[in-house]
Formats: C-alpha cells, sequence, structure tokens
C-alpha cells in the first residue's frame, strides 16, 4: 500500500526545471540551494562544474565565456534525463541571455517538464558591494572586478513576457 501512495504522490508532482536569472551576487546561488532542499530535487551550478573542469582555462570573461559554452554543450541531455526520470532540477546557470534562456527553454520542453524563471531583481550597488565582500572573504570559486562585472552586466537582457516563460520575480532593494 506504501508503494501506491508514492506513486500516487510522483504523479501529482511533476519534475521541475528551475533557471536563475539575475547579476552577479545577486543571489542566485542561495536560492538555488534553498530551492534544491525540496524532495526529488537536485542542484546543478555552473560555478561548481567549472571551477573543476577548467578553473585553469577561466582568466577572462571570454574563457568563461567559451568554457560555459563547453558545459552547456555536455550537460543539457544530462538534465532533460533528469527531469525524464521524475527528478526536479535546480540549475544555477546564468538564465541572463537570450542564447542561455533558448538552451534551457529547450531542455524543459524535449523533456516535457513544467519550469519556473526565478528573477532575482537586486540594484546593482547591492550586487557590487556583495561582490566586493565575497571577492574579500575568498569564498568563492571565482572572483570578479567591479570591470568585469560591468562588463558581464552589460550582456543581461531581463526576459520579456514575449519568451513565455512562467517568471516568479525575487525584488530585493
Amino acid at each position: 500500500m506504501k508503494s501506491q501512495n508514492f506513486r500516487d504522490a510522483m504523479k501529482a508532482k511533476a519534475p521541475t526545471l528551475h533557471l536563475m536569472c539575475g547579476m552577479i551576487a545577486a543571489g542566485k546561488s542561495t536560492l538555488a540551494r534553498r530551492l534544491a532542499t525540496a524532495p526529488a530535487t537536485l542542484l546543478l551550478s555552473e560555478d561548481d562544474w567549472l571551477s573543476r573542469l577548467y578553473k585553469d582555462e577561466i582568466r577572462s570573461v571570454a574563457d568563461y565565456v567559451r568554457c560555459a559554452a563547453r558545459l552547456r554543450d555536455a550537460m543539457g541531455g544530462h538534465i532533460e534525463a533528469l527531469l525524464k526520470a521524475r527528478l526536479s532540477v535546480v540549475l544555477d546557470f546564468p538564465a541572463n541571455t537570450l542564447a542561455n534562456r533558448r538552451w534551457m527553454r529547450a531542455i524543459f520542453e524535449n523533456a516535457g517538464a513544467p519550469h519556473c524563471l526565478h528573477v532575482l531583481d537586486v540594484p546593482d550597488a547591492i550586487c557590487k558591494a556583495r561582490l566586493r565582500l565575497r571577492n574579500a572573504e575568498g569564498t568563492h570559486d571565482f572572483a570578479a572586478s567591479d570591470a568585469e562585472f560591468d562588463l558581464i552586466t552589460s550582456h543581461f537582457v531581463p526576459p520579456s513576457p514575449e519568451e513565455g516563460f512562467t517568471i516568479l520575480v525575487h525584488a530585493e532593494t
């Protein structure tokens, strides 16, 4: 009888792909870790994977872009398989550009899974203050300067309604 209840519970809760959108140090990874505490939920962190696979290769924003593209190429099918295996996935990869969001959309559409795009709306000044603190503490795998923050932020494209994502905004002032 218990196994039937478990199967019913698994059917009732569809596996979901959680996506993170926000500036550097907006709190994406903190939110991702919190979301990943839900049952049958797995956290995949771009920073963790990049730091283990390509740490010695990433010395500039251009290096990050190249290595992140390689990682996305390797991970897409794996994430689809996890969703199809009825696991929710918290994808702590930045959904900050149209291209990244297209990649993410293909994953949840191919898996036939629902999604939630978590948008962290945090002012740049707060993000930069957090970034400087994080850099000083040495608690993050990658340190970014203010200039790198500005460069990366210049490529940020907020999601639009036309993209058709299910969006949950987390605002901080």
